[in-house]
């Protein structure tokens, strides 16, 4: 861990390529940039996901965290930069912004991008309500947000829905990955029309409205939703004139899938952690128009 106080963003650069060279191992494998756009409750818990994602993505991870204080606070930007070793191939600058020069993110990032990579921008708690017109997110093909992460999930979800742009995301809808992989298979099966559908998920949940939006369009269906005791979403029933297709995962673990004249089945189905979550949405660049058609009918 190398810490530069009071420096400047093209000092920061120099000193991550210093560390390469020492090293022996120039930028040239890193994929992509990540900005993360963090705050001091969240910075840890955001650095150690981007590490671990970084043993599949190889990347810049920067992570810009205002500090503004008052108008005594001395402007200044300090680092801590830590290149390769036990945390990954990545390189990782965690950058505090003090003083005015909070306001000024992107122009901290600009040298510090890595050249003709794409850049992903996440914001791991607080979100602006238009990511793509932030100064951080107007660097990125891609923005990660999770509403869940806020104190009203329901209420940020619905800004995302107001504010979104090509290219945003949510982790919240990255988190029904395995839900709909489940759905989509069980419905591979002969069943009979689908004629109603309802999601059991806990109070507060920003996933559980996405999955009822996307069941309602794929379906061509009513989808409603009860709440539960959670963990999060704990089960999906379809109703067919044959019977229910149900996935029901009342522990967060494992979850029973049974359908019209079959037995039950046992299938994973774990709350994954946000490295894993992360690092998913790092497999693609481009935009997300499932997530996009499933956001727009969310209903507040």
């Amino acid at each position: 861990m190398i810490r530069l106080d009071d420096t400047t963003g093209n000092a920061v650069a120099a000193a991550i390529a210093s560390q390469r060279h020492k090293m022996g191992s120039p930028a040239v494998g890193m994929v992509l940039t990540l900005l993360v756009m963090a705050d001091e409750e969240s910075q840890a818990d955001a650095v150690a996901a981007a590490t671990a994602a970084a043993r599949e993505h190889p990347m810049r991870i920067l992570v810009l965290i205002p500090r503004p204080g008052g108008r005594h606070v001395e402007t200044r930007l300090d680092a801590e930069i830590s290149v390769g070793g036990d945390d990954g191939p990545g390189e990782v600058a965690v950058l505090r912004l003090r003083g005015e020069l909070a306001g000024h993110a992107g122009s901290v990032a600009i040298p510090l991008l890595l050249p003709d990579t794409p850049v992903v921008a996440w914001w791991p708690a607080r979100t602006p309500a238009v990511p793509y017109e932030d100064p951080i997110g107007s660097h990125a093909q891609r923005r990660i947000t999770d509403a869940a992460a806020l104190e009203d999930p329901m209420a940020a979800l619905i800004e995302r829905r107001d504010g979104y742009r090509p290219g945003d995301t949510d982790l919240a809808w990255t988190r029904l990955t395995p839900w709909r992989s489940m759905l989509a298979a069980a419905l591979d099966q002969p069943t009979g029309p689908i004629l109603a559908a309802e999601v059991a998920v806990q109070d507060g949940s920003a996933s559980g409205p996405l999955l009822a939006s996307w069941l309602s369009q794929r379906l061509g269906v009513t989808c409603t939703m009860t709440t539960s005791a959670g963990p999060g979403i704990t089960g999906v029933r379809l109703t067919t004139a044959e019977g229910d297709v149900a996935l029901t995962r009342p522990d967060g673990r494992v979850a029973q899938l049974s359908r019209p004249g079959q037995p039950p089945s046992t299938v994973a189905l774990p709350r994954r952690s946000l490295a894993e979550l992360l690092a998913e949405e790092l497999r693609r660049l481009d935009p997300d128009e499932t997530y996009a058609q499933a956001l727009e009918g969310v209903q507040g």
